[in-house]
């Protein structure tokens, strides 16, 4: 993920746990990837993907709210890969954004250049509107709402992501069926939790501060609100909308459970493939750990796949299953889970065993109530 605008954003999301991060940087002003960085990124991820013996180079525009860099700033992204890309590689683009700077001209672009887009939406109005609001406080729905007609418009290819958190949370019925007639057929669920941290902010992951265990912020899920979410859905969905809707989550599911590897690193073995990378090129082994302990790297000092293939990254990798905990490795589950996001690692376990998953009560509901079906449809499928 590829960050151009670090954490700037034009909304200000209660729940966000990326703005703080603005605090990596006390003396950036601008946060905003410069043309040199650029041109060098593209070049390196694509000779990195080239290494690999990738035949596709994906770029995963993310932020904040990269939309707010303007754009002839991805139109000149574009340009560049055209020029670097060697024949017999296919470059891809997804951009991540709250819909709200979009306008004809950014809808003509992104289907133009085939860019897939993620529009965040948290669900009807009033659930939206609970945490997603402006810098002033305002609500976001109606723009958003302007944004996703302008890509329907323009035949953009987009899915929906929706944070799942302790305001839409109890309403997922509700939530899914707004959400599936948004015009587009797929769905992400992301659930939030967050501890809170010392003078207001939040809390580093729990393998750097595990100081504050209980202290879960007051928007973050609760994990049985989250478990019965995800049942509530999948009823709906394996009733209605199989092969008509998809939800990344039960499609991550069904692979796993058809005897597949994940295509969702949350449920993966292992960890190291979805690397973060900031507007001024330092490179951290995820998203979810942008943190001076999880740096890789600067791709302006040091080779890119010298960077995502060193030792520190494979390490880094490698502890998701190594420090799982004894609940977790004699789980009759966890074929599917793999003890989930190591940044959730937050709870003991049954045993007081520390380093357990907060969602792990989701997911064992959720298996237990769709196993059944989950089965039949992989069944069904045969294997992968």
């Amino acid at each position: 993920m590829t960050k151009p605008m670090g954490p700037r954003c034009n909304i200000d999301c209660k729940y966000c746990y990326y703005l703080e991060k603005e605090g990596l940087y006390p003396s950036e002003k601008k946060f905003r990837m410069s043309e040199d960085m650029l041109e060098h990124y593209v070049r390196a991820l694509i000779e990195t993907s080239r290494k690999a013996g990738m035949k596709e180079v994906a770029f995963a525009w993310q932020g904040g709210e990269p939309t707010l860099l303007g754009l002839p700033f991805f139109e000149r992204a574009v340009e560049l890969q055209r020029t670097h890309c060697p024949d017999g590689i296919q470059i891809s683009n997804s951009i991540q954004t709250n819909g709200i700077l979009l306008d004809d001209d950014w809808a003509r672009f992104l289907a133009r250049e085939n860019f897939l887009v993620g529009l965040s939406v948290d669900g009807p109005k009033s659930v939206h509107d609970r945490y997603r609001v402006d810098r002033q406080g305002r609500p976001t729905f109606d723009k958003v709402m302007q944004g996703g007609e302008i890509l329907r418009r323009h035949r953009v290819e987009f899915n929906i992501l929706c944070t799942v958190h302790r305001g839409n949370a109890g309403k997922g019925k509700t939530v899914y069926r707004f959400l599936r007639e948004l015009g587009s057929p797929h769905i992400q669920f992301i659930p939030i939790v967050e501890r809170a941290g010392s003078h207001g902010g939040l809390a580093a992951a729990p393998q750097i501060d595990a100081a504050h265990a209980n202290e879960i912020t007051t928007w973050s899920v609760s994990p049985r609100a989250y478990g019965k979410f995800l049942c509530d859905i999948f009823d709906i969905w394996y009733r209605q909308d199989i092969g008509r809707v998809f939800v990344q989550f039960f499609e991550t599911q069904i692979g796993l459970w058809s005897g597949g590897l994940a295509s969702l690193c949350v449920f993966a073995e292992t960890c190291g493939n979805a690397l973060a990378m900031e507007h001024n090129g330092d490179l951290y082994a995820c998203d979810h750990f942008v943190y001076p302990e999880y740096k890789l790297g600067n791709i302006g000092k040091a080779p890119m796949d010298e960077l995502v293939w060193s030792e520190r990254a494979k390490a880094f990798g490698a502890a998701k299953k190594e420090t799982l905990t004894t609940q977790c490795q004699t789980c009759k589950f966890r074929f599917a889970c793999n003890g989930g996001c190591p940044k959730h690692r937050l709870i003991a376990s049954k045993d007081g065993e520390a380093g357990h998953n907060y969602f792990c009560e989701s997911y064992t509901m959720f298996f237990h109530h769709a196993g059944g079906r989950l089965r039949s449809i992989a069944r069904a499928l045969g294997p992968v």
